[in-house]
């Protein structure tokens, strides 16, 4: 046995990797990811489950994180092993976790969903404690995987309700990372916020330093949400000094992504460091490219791919910054499997904006229209309306289609209505108001003004009020006149 040196814990002299915090054991240079932890490939997210210290060593699968040609050979023999334990009225829970490691690795997200659940039960009858802990938390996983944020949140929960009895502070840590990042996931922003935090205290309580690190780096990205950069950068300093003195390569590739990411918020005075530091992270995953799978160095790169595009799009690169921008929405369309991604929807808005810089306008609107419909897809709802109000304006500008135009302007305001954004239906009458104007519908347009003023109104906008009353009396007088 030796020590990890990422987080310390004892660890066998033949992982290639560390099955307790998922780093790959880079002093061993012949690592090869496609023996590693099957849920290495949800960055940021902990798996409790240790594979290596099953009571089921018989069965000494190499699961690979790959497509498996033999598949079926290994879940048949799993299965039959399973007939056996039955028969003898043994317990077979964690030859259903092992079998459910395989579909994961094969991405066959449904039917480790399923074999996850009659390990839950198969735990439950055992009245195994710790292992129903465990198999909550990967059914929380792979909820989430699936999209289903809900149910992720009620395993997550499940499982820390038990870990919490029996005391185990570690996987505690871990699971509180996992349901904030959930909650994260439908923009929970409280909620996530308080989970990290929850991590954080009890690591530094525990003395768990490495599990500390990890969630200090989990909350830095609920702190991009709340803009506060000041604590990002503290935090990825002292990350970064963590990281560089425990040679922690995957870790560095993280923190530099963020480093990228902090820089590029901080305005365009600083997107020559945001660059630089998103070029330091793809040359360190250049270096272990053949020891990570694809799905993971896709997971890594779609995020920097995205700013480097954005950054490029802002220098007028254009044709680097689509190349960039296409790089990013293939590496997200890897990770998908069995469902879309909502990440996909934010690259697809930004190529809309490329095209549509490029005067390509009708393809711009094919990527706003898609962008959109994930958005929507996701519940954010105000950015499918922005958007389609955006598409709206193009055929209105560019297209002189003013009949599209009214369509997209006119789904826009029944969402914006749905959610009371004043300002931005106050906006679409307004424009609606004038596009009937211009094709002569008098009535019409003074019927989307009114709407429009009373909108301004409640805004206490005075100026627009203003404008739109005046332009509202001229019109009757003049329609009254004729």
């Amino acid at each position: 046995m030796k020590d990890c040196p990422y987080c310390n814990r004892k660890i066998k002299d033949h992982w290639l990797f560390c099955q307790f915090c998922n780093k790959p054991l880079l002093a061993n240079i012949e690592f090869d990811s496609k023996q590693s932890n099957y849920y290495l490939d949800s960055s940021g997210y902990e798996t409790l489950y240790d594979f290596d210290n099953d009571s089921n060593d018989d069965l000494n699968y190499q699961e690979e994180n790959e497509e498996d040609k033999n598949l079926n050979n290994k879940i048949l023999a799993i299965d039959k092993k399973i007939s056996e334990l039955s028969k003898r009225g043994e317990n077979f829970g964690d030859l259903l976790l092992k079998k459910a490691s395989i579909y994961y690795k094969n991405r066959k997200y449904s039917n480790t969903q399923k074999e996850l659940e009659k390990a839950l039960e198969s735990f439950k009858i055992e009245n195994n404690k710790l292992k129903i802990a465990i198999t909550n938390n990967e059914l929380g996983l792979i909820k989430e995987e699936l999209g289903f944020f809900e149910d992720a949140i009620y395993h997550f929960n499940e499982s820390m309700q038990v870990l919490r009895e029996l005391d185990d502070f570690t996987k505690l840590v871990q699971v509180y990372n996992n349901i904030g990042n959930a909650y994260l996931q439908i923009k929970d922003i409280e909620n996530s916020y308080q989970f990290y935090q929850n991590a954080i205290e009890l690591s530094v309580k525990e003395n768990l330093m490495y599990e500390e690190i990890k969630s200090l780096s989990n909350l830095v990205e609920i702190l991009f949400i709340l803009k506060d950069y000041e604590r990002i950068k503290k935090i990825l300093k002292r990350l970064q000094l963590f990281f560089d003195e425990n040679e922690d390569i995957y870790g560095l590739i993280i923190n530099l992504i963020k480093y990228g990411k902090l820089y590029y918020f901080l305005g365009e005075i600083h997107y020559e460091e945001s660059y630089e530091k998103l070029l330091g992270s793809l040359k360190f995953i250049k270096k272990i490219d053949n020891q990570i799978s694809i799905f993971m160095k896709s997971k890594l790169e779609w995020e920097i791919y995205l700013y480097m595009g954005r950054i490029n799009l802002f220098w007028r690169k254009i044709t680097k910054a689509e190349n960039f921008l296409l790089k990013s929405l293939e590496s997200v369309r890897l990770i998908e499997v069995e469902n879309e991604n909502i990440n996909e929807g934010i690259i697809l808005k930004v190529l809309g904006e490329l095209f549509e810089s490029k005067k390509e306008y009708e393809k711009s609107i094919e990527y706003y229209q898609l962008s959109s419909d994930i958005y929507y897809k996701f519940g954010e709802d105000s950015i499918s309306a922005e958007i389609m109000s955006k598409i709206g304006f193009i055929y209105l500008n560019y297209l002189n289609n003013s009949i599209k135009s009214i369509d997209f302007y006119e789904s826009a305001l029944k969402i914006f209505e749905k959610l009371d954004y004043f300002k931005e239906i106050a906006e679409i009458y307004n424009q609606l108001g004038d596009i009937y104007l211009n094709k002569g519908l008098i009535e019409l347009s003074i019927s989307n003004f009114e709407k429009a003023k009373d909108y301004y109104d409640e805004l206490d906008d005075k100026y627009n009020f203003k404008i739109l009353d005046e332009k509202i009396k001229s019109l009757l007088n003049t329609n009254y006149s004729d």
